[in-house]
């Protein structure tokens, strides 16, 4: 017969697998708003969550006693409450006003839209952008999370991934972990090179030149890029590129992009 104090301690882990899982769950019915769907109705997410619909009202109710959903008549959208974190997370992921002029300076020079880049796990982040002021541009919002097993902005984020990352990316690409090989050369080239290419290699018809941009330890803490149309990155182009980025990542590696990334790095 198990003991009191190991039933009381599977009693607490249970306590918290449910405490963990309830969370997720809140977490998941406030990422079915975007700018698409900003508002949802109750029956929207149990379709989306396959939660029971009583699940869903008390994670409802929760939500919006905290002020993170705020009811109206058409459904529910995001609360009050999340002004503050929105605002705290502006705060701490703005890039300083001489990195925004470096990119601006970048996008009007190059007529290209410029990003800046991070990794979380298997995806990258836009956490900055300028769009190209030509009519035909390529536009990602800032927040929206890109697959690493593409593009040029991944080949270099990616440098020092270790094999069970990259075998971890590469089960979410199209290709299956086989792509980890061919993943590999590209990160290998990218790190000898100083920058990486991409053409075509997620969306049809799309091409981007990624640097790195490094922390105090010299580690890549981001990619800056430039993104556009395929037809528009000629060999010619894409080598003035290439200059322009490397230019521009310099000037902000030696003023030390330690924000909004961190001093750990």
């Amino acid at each position: 017969m198990p003991s009191v104090s190991s039933r009381k301690a599977t009693g607490e882990e249970t306590s918290d697998v449910q405490g963990v899982r309830s969370i997720q769950r809140a977490l998941d019915v406030l990422s079915l708003l975007s700018e698409d769907r900003p508002l949802i109705a109750i029956r929207d997410i149990v379709a989306a969550t396959g939660l029971a619909k009583t699940t869903v009202i008390r994670i409802v109710q929760t939500l919006e006693q905290s002020g993170l959903l705020w009811a109206t008549s058409s459904g529910y959208m995001a609360g009050p409450g999340l002004w503050r974190w929105a605002h705290l997370a502006k705060r701490g992921w703005e890039l300083p006003p001489e990195t925004q002029r470096l990119m601006r300076e970048l996008a009007a020079g190059e007529r290209e839209t410029v990003n800046v880049y991070v990794a979380r796990d298997i995806v990258r982040i836009c956490i900055a952008q300028q769009e190209s002021p030509q009519a035909l541009r390529h536009v990602v919002q800032v927040g929206d999370e890109l697959p690493l097993w593409a593009g040029a902005s991944a080949k270099v984020l990616l440098r020092g991934a270790s094999p069970a990352l990259l075998e971890r990316v590469t089960r979410s690409s199209p290709y299956g972990e086989e792509h980890v090989a061919r993943m590999r050369e590209w990160i290998d080239q990218a790190a000898e090179q100083g920058y990486a290419i991409s053409h075509g290699e997620r969306d049809a018809g799309l091409s981007a030149v990624a640097v790195p941009i490094l922390g105090r330890s010299g580690t890549v803490v981001a990619a800056l890029t430039l993104s556009g149309p395929t037809v528009r990155f000629t060999d010619e182009r894409v080598a003035g590129f290439t200059r322009a980025l490397l230019a521009a990542a310099t000037q902000m590696n030696e003023r030390g992009f330690d924000h909004p990334l961190g001093s750990s790095f």
